[in-house]
């Protein structure tokens, strides 16, 4: 089984081509930036690390790269690893190892982006398009009368 998932900031805004031909494809290029955990420093103590990972989506994932991605925003990318090589200018074969995203979503929210200097677009959530009020902790309200319905209590 090939399956990533990731969680991580985005290191630069994504670079987006298009295929050739009558029914192009959107191609989007990012690199994200995922902390990772466990590593010591010289003096016993936690240094936090990052590793850079390469990201490419394609079709409307790509075109969702280059209408809301921004450089900053943390997302988490769901998707599968894939290698390859080619030969470059100088004759030397470069070998690549990219993560091809199958879904990808914004981790923070719109205030938490803008506060960190993103810009993020996050789609309203089932709560918000309902009506319903939030609580200001990033938790809807439970309307009254409700709780013989919880399966929990």
């Amino acid at each position: 089984m090939n399956k990533v998932i990731l969680v991580g900031r985005l290191t630069r805004d994504p670079e987006v081509r298009y295929s050739a031909g009558e029914g192009s494809m959107a191609i989007a290029r990012y690199s994200l930036a995922v902390d990772r955990r466990g590593r010591r420093d010289n003096n016993g103590g936690d240094q936090p690390t990052a590793d850079f990972i390469n990201i490419v989506a394609f079709g409307r994932d790509g075109e969702f790269a280059e209408k809301y991605l921004r450089k900053g925003n943390r997302i988490l990318v769901e998707g599968h690893i894939q290698t390859g090589s080619y030969t470059n200018k100088e004759g030397q074969k470069v070998y690549t190892t990219d993560v091809v995203v199958e879904r990808h979503e914004f981790v923070d929210s719109k205030s938490s982006s803008q506060s960190s200097g993103g810009d993020a677009f996050i789609p309203a959530s089932a709560g918000e398009a309902s009506g319903s009020s939030d609580s200001g902790d990033g938790f809807m309200n439970i309307p009254d009368g409700i709780e013989e319905e919880l399966p929990f209590s």
